[in-house]
Order: structure tokens, then sequence, then C-alpha cells
């Protein structure tokens, strides 16, 4: 059984990712209007991903006896400077999203809830992966500057990308 003061805080994280999910929805539309889509793609597997994350969160809830409760999601800002500065802002909401997880992880030691913390260790390691993914390509973008030719050939990079469901 969950702790009351813990199903609170995972609760909270359902609508985080939630809320990642959304703004991934509103960057992939922002790449879609610059006709980058691979970036655009790039953004549709963050949105899955991030759906996915939030349905391990609501799943671990009530494999835990609680009871989820869905909060509103914040609108998500819709447009940015340039690619570069929305990756920074990726860059920056994965650091916010650490900072979460990271704070969760707190609790659960807190009220020694050793499940909790084993849930938990899959996020950790998945948010060292996603800033170090977020973090190369930012600084590619550094890279490329006003170059048009980098930014398709990142863009065509990008585009590669697929999501597949993680086993665990």
């Amino acid at each position: 059984m969950l702790n009351i003061t813990m199903e609170n805080a995972l609760n909270k994280q359902v609508n985080a990712e939630f809320y990642s999910s959304y703004l991934y929805l509103a960057m992939e539309s922002y790449f879609q209007s610059l006709n980058l889509q691979g970036f655009a793609t790039w953004m549709q597997g963050q949105v899955q991903e991030e759906i996915h994350h939030a349905m391990k969160f609501y799943k671990y809830i009530h494999e835990r006896g609680g009871k989820v409760v869905l909060a509103g999601i914040d609108r998500p800002e819709s447009s940015w400077e340039s690619p570069y500065h929305a990756f920074e802002h990726i860059l920056s909401h994965e650091q916010t999203v650490t900072g979460l997880i990271n704070n969760l992880m707190e609790q659960a030691m807190a009220v020694k809830d050793h499940a909790t913390q084993i849930f938990l260790q899959w996020f950790v390691t998945e948010q060292v992966e996603e800033e170090d993914t977020v973090n190369g390509i930012v600084n590619k973008l550094k890279l490329i500057g006003d170059n048009p030719s980098g930014l398709f050939l990142l863009d065509a990079e990008l585009g590669k990308r697929t999501f597949t469901v993680p086993d665990r």
C-alpha cells in the first residue's frame, strides 16, 4: 500500500509527464511549421515516450493500491526563436524533470518505501539518458550556427528516430 504522501507526489508526476508530452507536441507543431520534418519526427518520438512515462506512473500507483487523480495540464509555449532555442528549452525542461524524479526518490527514501525507490530507479537512469541526448543535439546546433546545410543534415539525422516501448 502506498503512503498517502507518496501517492500524492506520484500523482503530481503523472501530470508532469503528461505536460511534457503536451510541450513536445507543441514543439512538433513548431518544427512542422518550419518544414523541419526530421525535427518534428524526433519530437513525435518524445511525445510518445512521455505518454509512456506517464502511464508507467499511472499503472504503478494502481499496482500499489493507490488512486490516480488527473489534474489540468498547463498550456505550453508554442514558438521559439530558433531550433537551437527550442532544444535549449528541452534541455532545461529535462533538467527540471530530473529534479522532480530526484525529489520523488528522496521522498520514497524518507518514508522507507523501498518498492517505489526501485520503481523510480528506472526513471533516474532514463533522465541521465534524456539529458545526454538533448545536450548532444544542443551542441550540434551550436556548431551548425546559421549554416542551413548543417541544419538540414541534422534534420535528416533526427528524422531517423523511431520510438519503441521499452521492455520495462
